[in-house]
């Protein structure tokens, strides 16, 4: 389930033939099946109408989950860029040979993070985890001998920076991380496809363009769902414009 969800091309493909089969097995159930008697129909349309409900609500619900964590993923990129941006400034305040090796660290580093908004498949991702383990260690141990020989307010200043740019990566991992429950998923899935049988069981008429109808659309939502839900694969994405802006501004020093 989460493969398909972060392909959202193909979730949205198996979703439209999954749901296209649920309207023609609900038509076939009509043909060959139980007839709907007069008496019957308001009955069936009553649940038919309150399914549609539950899946509008449903869908609603999910695009709500999927774009909250979307705009955590933003502004937390944005706080990561803010503390690399100030603990580089800060490093002014450091010996020049400590702060000549910190600031190279911290460029690397940034590069890293970068390289983490563009990679894909999970090789990529978890070599770059690692390189940027490293780095961070690399960077504390930069700083950690001078601020324990001398601990001033300034190099107290220094390591409560560095601590903010470790702090901030680990929040952001942990936003990426945090994606939709398999059980929203599946309540979506389940619910559209009971949606589209009732269209094919209810439906005394219909035709080729109206059969597609509704299998379509909760395929578009549920790929649009996935798109925004998924960090790192889909069309939706977070682009790292402010480590990017960091990056630039440490080059020009």
């Amino acid at each position: 389930m989460l493969w398909l969800v972060d392909h959202p091309l193909i979730l949205f493909f198996t979703m439209l033939t999954v749901f296209v089969g649920c309207t023609t097995a609900g038509v076939l159930a009509r043909l060959h099946g139980h007839k709907l008697t007069p008496a019957d129909r308001a009955e069936f349309d009553l649940v038919r109408n309150a399914m549609f409900t539950l899946f509008g609500l449903i869908v609603g619900f999910a695009i709500s989950m999927a774009v909250s964590r979307y705009d955590l993923r933003k502004n937390l990129e944005e706080s990561e860029a803010n503390a690399i941006g100030t603990e580089y400034a800060r490093l002014d305040f450091m010996p020049a040979d400590v702060s000549v090796k910190a600031r190279a660290l911290l460029g690397q580093f940034v590069d890293e993070r970068l390289a983490f908004y563009g990679d894909r498949e999970p090789e990529e991702l978890a070599r770059n985890a690692a390189d940027t383990g490293r780095t961070m260690s690399a960077l504390w141990s930069a700083i950690a001998p001078e601020t324990n020989a001398h601990p001033t307010a300034v190099a107290a200043l220094v390591a409560s920076g560095m601590n903010d740019v470790l702090n901030a990566y680990g929040y952001t991992t942990a936003a990426w991380r945090n994606r939709l429950p398999v059980e929203v998923w599946l309540l979506l899935i389940g619910v559209g496809a009971c949606c589209n049988f009732l269209i094919g069981f209810g439906a005394e008429r219909l035709s080729s363009a109206t059969h597609a109808i509704l299998p379509l659309t909760a395929s578009l939502a549920i790929l649009l769902i996935a798109d925004v839900e998924g960090p790192h694969n889909g069309f939706v994405r977070v682009h790292p414009e402010n480590l990017i802006d960091a990056a630039a501004s440490m080059r020009e020093r």
